[in-house]
């Protein structure tokens, strides 16, 4: 997977796709097709421009039946505010399955791989859920974020109350009070 890189390849049972764990500069154009067309397949047409940068950067856990991308997700550092404290955030992108492949367990194995990142580099996982999504995030011990969410924007503060619900965390550090505002840092697109 890329030139000089060794991806840690995760353990797998017979049959099962490999996995891998690999930073985004660790994959090759091709690979990076690869990934974009699965996310494509996988949101059925809705995932964008801006969906494909958020899920860029960081470490990505992949899902291979042979050299065929059939699962993704990956884990990218963003600043988050909750209340009075400014947290490392390890926020989850891009989770998607190929339509051919799901419920076999792959969801959860890529998430298992990005908590691990998570428990070791960040303060919290956080990510936005969709309603279909959302049981397998609370079945692994995710929560939804209980207080008032904003972003940070260019024109400053403004608040996300369409989002609330809908943004999940993994806490890592001890004593985060869910129910105070949650400010994400600006993107382009979706800010959660």
């Amino acid at each position: 997977m890329g030139v000089g890189y060794r991806p840690a390849v995760t353990g797998t049972r017979p049959g099962a796709p490999r996995h891998v764990l690999a930073h985004t500069s660790g994959l090759d154009p091709a690979q990076l097709g690869g990934i974009r067309a699965l996310l494509d397949d996988a949101f059925a047409g809705d995932f964008d421009d801006d969906d494909w940068e958020h899920a860029l950067g960081g470490v990505h856990a992949l899902a291979l039946d042979g050299d065929r991308v059939v699962g993704h997700a990956s884990v990218v550092q963003r600043r988050l505010v909750a209340g009075e404290r400014v947290l490392r955030a390890g926020y989850v992108e891009g989770v998607g399955v190929h339509p051919a492949r799901r419920r076999q367990g792959i969801a959860s194995r890529l998430m298992h791989d990005l908590e691990e990142v998570i428990r070791r580099a960040y303060d919290l996982g956080a990510l936005g859920a969709s309603d279909d999504a959302a049981r397998l995030y609370e079945a692994r011990g995710w929560v939804a974020w209980r207080g008032p969410l904003a972003a940070l924007t260019p024109a400053g503060v403004v608040e996300t109350p369409d989002e609330r619900g809908a943004v999940y965390v993994f806490p890592v550090t001890p004593g985060l009070d869910l129910d105070a505002r949650l400010i994400c840092d600006w993107r382009d697109g979706d800010v959660w």
